[in-house]
Protein backbone atom coordinates (compact mmCIF):
# COMPACT_ATOMS: atom_id res chain seq x y z
CA UNK A 1 0.00 0.00 0.00
CA UNK A 2 1.16 3.51 -0.73
CA UNK A 3 -0.12 6.47 1.24
CA UNK A 4 -1.16 9.54 -0.72
CA UNK A 5 -1.93 12.41 1.61
CA UNK A 6 -4.49 11.01 4.02
CA UNK A 7 -5.74 8.31 1.63
CA UNK A 8 -4.15 5.06 0.61
CA UNK A 9 -3.87 3.40 -2.77
CA UNK A 10 -2.53 0.07 -3.93
CA UNK A 11 0.26 -0.03 -6.44
CA UNK A 12 -0.91 -1.38 -9.77
CA UNK A 13 0.90 -4.05 -11.74
CA UNK A 14 2.63 -1.31 -13.69
CA UNK A 15 3.87 0.32 -10.48
CA UNK A 16 1.60 3.38 -10.76
CA UNK A 17 -0.56 4.48 -7.84
CA UNK A 18 -4.20 5.32 -8.11
CA UNK A 19 -3.33 8.97 -7.62
CA UNK A 20 -0.93 9.01 -10.54
CA UNK A 21 -3.40 7.73 -13.11
CA UNK A 22 -6.64 8.34 -11.24
CA UNK A 23 -7.74 11.10 -13.61
CA UNK A 24 -7.33 8.92 -16.70
CA UNK A 25 -10.63 7.96 -18.31
CA UNK A 26 -11.80 4.40 -17.66
CA UNK A 27 -13.15 2.27 -20.49
CA UNK A 28 -16.15 -0.05 -20.56
CA UNK A 29 -13.71 -2.95 -20.28
CA UNK A 30 -12.28 -1.43 -17.07
CA UNK A 31 -15.78 -1.02 -15.62
CA UNK A 32 -16.59 -4.63 -16.59
CA UNK A 33 -13.46 -5.84 -14.78
CA UNK A 34 -14.45 -3.90 -11.65
CA UNK A 35 -18.01 -5.25 -11.71
CA UNK A 36 -16.67 -8.76 -12.20
CA UNK A 37 -14.44 -8.31 -9.15
CA UNK A 38 -17.42 -7.02 -7.15
CA UNK A 39 -19.50 -10.04 -8.20
CA UNK A 40 -16.73 -12.37 -7.03
CA UNK A 41 -16.46 -10.51 -3.72
CA UNK A 42 -20.23 -10.76 -3.21
CA UNK A 43 -20.25 -14.48 -4.09
CA UNK A 44 -17.41 -15.08 -1.59
CA UNK A 45 -19.27 -13.20 1.16
CA UNK A 46 -16.79 -10.33 1.36
CA UNK A 47 -19.48 -7.67 0.87
CA UNK A 48 -23.14 -7.56 1.86
CA UNK A 49 -25.99 -7.24 -0.66
CA UNK A 50 -26.48 -3.54 0.14
CA UNK A 51 -22.76 -2.81 -0.13
CA UNK A 52 -22.57 -4.77 -3.40
CA UNK A 53 -25.47 -2.77 -4.88
CA UNK A 54 -23.94 0.56 -3.82
CA UNK A 55 -20.48 -0.33 -5.13
CA UNK A 56 -21.90 -1.73 -8.37
CA UNK A 57 -23.80 1.51 -8.99
CA UNK A 58 -20.61 3.54 -8.33
CA UNK A 59 -18.54 1.27 -10.60
CA UNK A 60 -20.98 1.55 -13.49
CA UNK A 61 -21.09 5.33 -13.10
CA UNK A 62 -17.30 5.68 -12.74
CA UNK A 63 -15.61 7.77 -15.42
CA UNK A 64 -11.98 7.59 -14.22
CA UNK A 65 -9.57 5.00 -12.87
CA UNK A 66 -9.57 6.84 -9.54
CA UNK A 67 -13.32 6.36 -9.17
CA UNK A 68 -13.01 2.65 -10.07
CA UNK A 69 -10.09 2.23 -7.71
CA UNK A 70 -12.11 3.65 -4.82
CA UNK A 71 -14.79 0.99 -5.41
CA UNK A 72 -12.38 -1.96 -5.29
CA UNK A 73 -9.54 -0.72 -3.05
CA UNK A 74 -10.23 -3.17 -0.21
CA UNK A 75 -10.86 -6.28 -2.34
CA UNK A 76 -8.29 -8.97 -3.14
CA UNK A 77 -7.48 -9.82 -6.74
CA UNK A 78 -7.66 -6.28 -8.08
CA UNK A 79 -4.71 -6.70 -10.37
CA UNK A 80 -4.18 -9.89 -12.34
CA UNK A 81 -0.93 -11.74 -11.82
CA UNK A 82 1.62 -11.07 -14.48
CA UNK A 83 2.10 -14.22 -16.52
CA UNK A 84 5.75 -14.68 -17.45
CA UNK A 85 6.21 -14.91 -21.15
CA UNK A 86 7.82 -18.04 -22.51
CA UNK A 87 10.79 -17.21 -24.69
CA UNK A 88 10.27 -18.33 -28.24
CA UNK A 89 12.53 -20.96 -29.73
CA UNK A 90 15.12 -19.69 -32.17
CA UNK A 91 14.22 -20.75 -35.72
CA UNK A 92 17.85 -21.16 -36.77
CA UNK A 93 18.37 -23.61 -33.89
CA UNK A 94 15.47 -25.70 -35.14
CA UNK A 95 16.86 -25.59 -38.68
CA UNK A 96 20.34 -26.59 -37.44
CA UNK A 97 18.94 -29.62 -35.66
CA UNK A 98 16.80 -30.56 -38.66
CA UNK A 99 19.79 -30.32 -41.00
CA UNK A 100 21.94 -32.33 -38.61
CA UNK A 101 19.32 -35.06 -38.28
CA UNK A 102 18.65 -35.17 -42.04
CA UNK A 103 22.27 -35.84 -43.04
CA UNK A 104 21.88 -39.59 -43.64
CA UNK A 105 18.75 -38.97 -45.69
CA UNK A 106 20.32 -36.27 -47.87
CA UNK A 107 23.61 -37.97 -48.61
CA UNK A 108 25.39 -35.64 -46.15
CA UNK A 109 24.40 -32.55 -48.18
CA UNK A 110 23.03 -30.88 -45.05
CA UNK A 111 26.27 -31.25 -43.06
CA UNK A 112 27.64 -27.75 -43.73
CA UNK A 113 24.24 -26.03 -43.31
CA UNK A 114 23.84 -27.77 -39.92
CA UNK A 115 27.19 -26.37 -38.76
CA UNK A 116 26.64 -22.86 -40.12
CA UNK A 117 23.05 -22.62 -38.83
CA UNK A 118 24.12 -23.97 -35.43
CA UNK A 119 26.76 -21.27 -35.00
CA UNK A 120 24.39 -18.54 -36.21
CA UNK A 121 21.67 -19.77 -33.85
CA UNK A 122 23.99 -19.80 -30.83
CA UNK A 123 25.06 -16.23 -31.63
CA UNK A 124 21.44 -15.05 -31.92
CA UNK A 125 20.43 -16.87 -28.74
CA UNK A 126 23.19 -15.19 -26.75
CA UNK A 127 22.16 -11.81 -28.15
CA UNK A 128 18.35 -12.09 -27.87
CA UNK A 129 17.82 -14.53 -25.00
CA UNK A 130 15.61 -16.82 -27.07
CA UNK A 131 15.23 -20.49 -26.21
CA UNK A 132 16.82 -23.24 -28.27
CA UNK A 133 20.43 -23.38 -27.08
CA UNK A 134 20.18 -27.15 -26.74
CA UNK A 135 18.76 -27.52 -30.24
CA UNK A 136 21.58 -25.42 -31.69
CA UNK A 137 24.18 -27.43 -29.76
CA UNK A 138 22.79 -30.74 -31.01
CA UNK A 139 22.64 -29.38 -34.55
CA UNK A 140 26.34 -28.48 -34.24
CA UNK A 141 27.23 -31.86 -32.73
CA UNK A 142 25.42 -33.74 -35.48
CA UNK A 143 26.88 -31.46 -38.16
CA UNK A 144 30.48 -31.84 -36.97
CA UNK A 145 30.01 -35.60 -36.45
CA UNK A 146 28.65 -35.86 -39.98
CA UNK A 147 31.64 -33.94 -41.32
CA UNK A 148 34.07 -36.24 -39.47
CA UNK A 149 32.29 -39.33 -40.81
CA UNK A 150 32.27 -37.90 -44.34
CA UNK A 151 36.00 -37.11 -44.23
CA UNK A 152 36.76 -40.55 -42.75
CA UNK A 153 34.75 -42.31 -45.46
CA UNK A 154 36.47 -40.27 -48.17
CA UNK A 155 39.93 -41.11 -46.76
CA UNK A 156 39.01 -44.81 -46.67
CA UNK A 157 37.70 -44.70 -50.25
CA UNK A 158 40.83 -42.90 -51.49
CA UNK A 159 43.01 -45.41 -49.62
CA UNK A 160 41.17 -48.37 -51.12
CA UNK A 161 41.37 -46.92 -54.63
CA UNK A 162 45.08 -46.11 -54.34
CA UNK A 163 45.78 -49.55 -52.86
CA UNK A 164 43.82 -51.22 -55.63
CA UNK A 165 45.59 -49.15 -58.30
CA UNK A 166 49.08 -50.08 -57.07
CA UNK A 167 48.32 -53.81 -56.87
CA UNK A 168 46.71 -54.14 -60.24
CA UNK A 169 49.22 -55.31 -62.74
CA UNK A 170 49.16 -53.76 -66.17
CA UNK A 171 47.91 -56.04 -68.91
CA UNK A 172 50.10 -57.41 -71.73
CA UNK A 173 51.05 -54.95 -73.94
Amino acid sequence: MAVLGNRRADLGRDGMTAGSFGQMRASDRDRDAATSLLQSAYAEGRVSREEYDARLHRALAARTYGELDAVTVDLPGRYPAVVPSIPRTNALAIAALACGAAQPLTGMLTTIPAIVLGHMARSQIRRTGEAGAGLAAWGLILGWAGLVVTVFVMVVIIGVISNFATHVSPGPG
